[in-house]
């Protein structure tokens, strides 16, 4: 779960597992985490979020510019789900941690809005709005490009 936490948050295996072995080791010299014998769940999930956001704060944003014409290509190729993958989290990056936490738990974890309520202690309703509200946002972060050529 930690690994692919910090994969989906910053798109790259290597980081991922630099962060899974960073929560562990952390989680090692700590006597006893305040939250981990109560939720120790969400407290990995919560590790590996913040530690994958600090990752990406220190690796710096690379604005997404593919200087293709989307007419031009033909059918997609590993470079361009690539850039497509970047731009998407770039855009899961740009939303608040608490929605960002709701659209990771959902789309990476496939956890169910019941489950997520749970986890986070909100209502089932209260993370049914966060997605749709995420859903739309990320949808203009991702046609703004496509606006622009």
């Amino acid at each position: 779960m930690v690994y692919r936490t910090a994969y989906g948050v910053t798109g790259n295996r290597e980081d991922a597992q630099d962060i899974l072995q960073t929560v562990f080791l952390r989680l090692l010299r700590r006597e006893q985490a305040p939250d981990f014998p109560h939720n120790p769940k969400a407290y990995l999930y919560r590790a590996a979020v913040n530690r994958s956001l600090d990752t990406l704060k220190a690796r710096g944003r690379r604005p997404f510019d593919s200087g293709a014409d989307p007419r031009e290509i033909a059918a997609p190729t590993a470079e361009t789900i690539a850039e497509d993958h970047s731009r998407l989290y770039e855009a899961v990056a740009s939303l608040s941690a608490a929605s960002r936490e709701i659209v990771i738990l959902r789309y990476i974890h496939e956890y169910s809005d019941a489950e997520i309520a749970t986890m986070l202690g909100k209502s089932r309703v209260a993370i049914a709005v966060s997605l749709f509200r995420s859903r739309a946002r990320l949808r203009k972060l991702l046609e703004k490009p496509e606006r622009q050529k």
